[in-house]
């Protein structure tokens, strides 16, 4: 099944510009209840995806910062932790079953490169749930005629 279906657009969803501060990409990530977004380049290239945790160890590894500070402080120049790769967006849904496991989201470029939008994990999950649930029932039919073959017939 092709990506597409599943795809929030870049104009729907959030993210960040490299040349943004740290305190722009707090903020705009405590506006929006997000624990990590996207990094841009003006081009509109995706680079990397920023979490609060890259944030939070800047100031760990930063005991003198103050909030104030970090209008000072440009998000290209914090160490990120964690690597989330693009997918393209001929990607098949097989593909993303393995990232959206580790992810909330993946984020989605065409064939130059440039961010399109980002898949949610939650839209894979509304997708597979009800697959899910009629294998679930299915096997469960099944083992319960396993179970009551070699069972003589009772009155209850």
């Amino acid at each position: 099944m092709q990506i597409a279906f599943f795809l929030t657009t870049k104009a729907e969803s959030s993210y960040l510009l490299e040349t943004a501060t740290l305190r722009q990409a707090l903020e705009k990530m405590e506006h929006h209840h997000f624990a990590s977004m996207p990094v841009l380049n003006s081009e509109g290239f995706y680079l990397y995806t920023l979490f609060l945790e890259d944030c939070f160890w800047t100031f760990k590894h930063n005991p003198e910062l103050c909030f104030a500070d970090t209008e000072k402080i440009m998000i290209s120049e914090i160490p990120t932790h964690r690597k989330v790769e693009a997918v393209n967006i001929s990607a098949q849904l097989d593909e993303l079953i393995p990232k959206i496991v580790e992810q909330n989201f993946i984020p989605v470029i065409d064939d130059l490169g440039v961010y399109i939008g980002l898949i949610r994990r939650k839209a894979i999950v509304e997708y597979c749930r009800p697959l899910l649930l009629q294998e679930y029932k299915k096997n469960k039919q099944q083992e319960n005629k396993f179970i009551l073959k070699g069972v003589p017939n009772m009155a209850l």
